[in-house]
């Protein structure tokens, strides 16, 4: 029972505070664990080339998926580095190169491609054949196949560029 002062009513309002502020923690520390595993998994690449025009445009920004190289399938765009992988400041410096998967694993090699690869009739296993959108593009037509360990992920949507509106 409670005395005519009100401590029963002040006791159950500061039980209800803490309760409130221990969700409010655990909701907080959720979110940012939320965060946390979506930094590693999706990051930011800006387009510096013009290999992929029209598809992408320099300054374009590509939301990419962090995935392992057997998930990679024709059509898609993915990211990628030929020398050893730039530290994370340097994802916006251009050392990434995106271009679209034109042939991965066990498939025909495409016959534009065949002279860089010495007449290989299939893709060997961990190489993919990359191809630019752009007819400028240099990719596996010059320099052979892409191995797959060197593919950051997979580009999922575009962003907005900077001074251009989305189509």
């Amino acid at each position: 029972m409670t005395g005519g002062d009100g401590t029963g009513r002040r006791a159950g309002k500061g039980r209800a505070m803490r309760r409130a502020l221990i969700a409010a923690g655990l909701i907080g520390a959720a979110v940012a664990a939320g965060l946390v595993a979506a930094r590693r998994r999706y990051l930011v690449v800006r387009v510096a080339g013009t290999s992929m025009l029209p598809t992408y445009r320099p300054g374009d920004r590509v939301l990419v998926r962090r995935t392992a190289g057997p998930a990679l399938r024709r059509g898609e765009v993915v990211v990628f580095h030929f020398g050893p992988p730039p530290r994370r400041a340097d994802l916006d410096a251009g050392l990434w190169q995106i271009k679209r998967v034109a042939a991965v694993p066990g498939d025909p090699v495409p016959q534009e491609v065949s002279p860089a690869v010495d007449g290989e009739p299939r893709v060997p296993d961990g190489r993919l054949v990359v191809l630019g959108d752009g007819v400028d593009s240099r990719d596996s037509r010059h320099w052979g196949y892409l191995p797959m360990d060197r593919v950051l992920g997979v580009v999922v949507r575009e962003l907005s560029a900077p001074g251009r509106a989305m189509a």
